[in-house]
């Protein structure tokens, strides 16, 4: 769902003009809907209340201040995956004991950073490397730093290849058979908490099975961890994907259809009712890492024409335009 509509053929977001917004304030412009942004982050809070759940946004997707403040106010946590993403967070009025700091190039700044911020949630650690490396820079402030490895249960989740990042031919994350001795080593080192359990398959991913094949493939796992550690969160990760549609001329009346053979949505209430069943057995707190799923058709990029311009044998184009982004 999205709040952007023709009305008497002027284009508003929720009921704003939007030919307004760019007379005050100019064009190039970027106006986001809050209530698009709210609807999809309630939506999935619903889904998910029989759950002890936390919903932390994907910075990534969208790092606008005005963005992070609408969604810490709602009490969402946040998924960054640098220093300048927490501190875009921190100034927003984010909480960063809700903040899981992912990435897999963290430098000794950022970790120090965090680690000075009252300490984050949990960083998130992609190998056994960076292991070694968080745990070296908190002994050096005399702290503990809070961890969840990566496990990657070599799920394919029927995405494009370059945004696939839960199988094994992906460098992301610690094979799920190596991660029990990773665990065991964790445990030994003085300057490391063990807090979860974290995992993310892949972006755009547009049905539930994946998802539930993953989570049952690390549920062993996740038993294990909590029977051993008493972690307290299992990050199933983020990836639901949108529908990306494209603009016909706006003299139609119409500006979206889909794309041939895309699929026509992803549902929210699928996607629960794969997830929750095995997610109920393991009586852990589940995070939730999503990006686009909340803001990826929430906005418009408003820009104007300047010129009319053609080509030979070509019918006249406008070099500039506004349209949905």
């Amino acid at each position: 769902m999205h709040a952007f509509h023709y009305r008497d053929g002027k284009l508003y977001g929720e009921s704003v003009d939007l030919a307004r917004i760019a007379e005050q304030f100019g064009t190039p412009l970027y106006v986001y809907s809050a209530g698009t942004i709210l609807d999809h982050y309630q939506r999935l809070d619903t889904a998910l209340a029989t759950l002890d759940h936390l919903i932390c946004y994907a910075v990534k997707a969208n790092s606008n201040g005005a963005i992070l403040k609408l969604l810490a106010d709602a009490g969402a946590g946040f998924d960054i995956v640098s220093g300048g993403e927490l501190f875009r967070v921190l100034r927003a009025g984010g909480d960063p004991s809700k903040c899981t700091f992912a990435g897999v190039g963290k430098s000794r700044d950022e970790i120090e950073y965090a680690l000075d911020q009252h300490v984050v949630y949990s960083f998130n650690v992609e190998s056994e490397a960076e292991l070694d490396y968080i745990d070296k820079i908190a002994g050096a402030k005399k702290m503990r730093a809070p961890i969840a490895l990566r496990v990657n249960p070599d799920v394919d989740p029927h995405t494009h290849e370059y945004i696939s990042t839960g199988s094994r031919q992906n460098k992301f994350g610690i094979p799920l058979g190596r991660l029990p001795a990773v665990y065991q080593r964790a445990a030994q080192m003085r300057h490391l908490e063990i807090v979860g359990v974290q995992m993310h398959i892949g972006s755009q991913i547009t049905e539930a099975k994946p998802f539930a094949e993953a989570i049952r493939k690390a549920a062993p796992l996740v038993r294990e961890l909590k029977s051993k550690y008493a972690i307290q969160f299992f990050s199933i990760g983020g990836g639901m994907g949108i529908i990306y549609r494209r603009a016909l001329e706006s003299g139609s009346g119409k500006w979206w259809h889909d794309h041939d053979g895309e699929p026509s949505a992803f549902s929210v209430r699928d996607y629960a009712g794969a997830i929750l069943p095995p997610l109920r057995e393991l009586g852990i707190r589940v995070l939730v890492e999503p990006g686009r799923f909340l803001v990826g058709n929430a906005g418009v990029l408003i820009t104007r024409v300047r010129f009319i311009k053609s080509a030979a044998g070509q019918p006249a184009r406008p070099c500039a335009g506004t349209r949905r982004g």
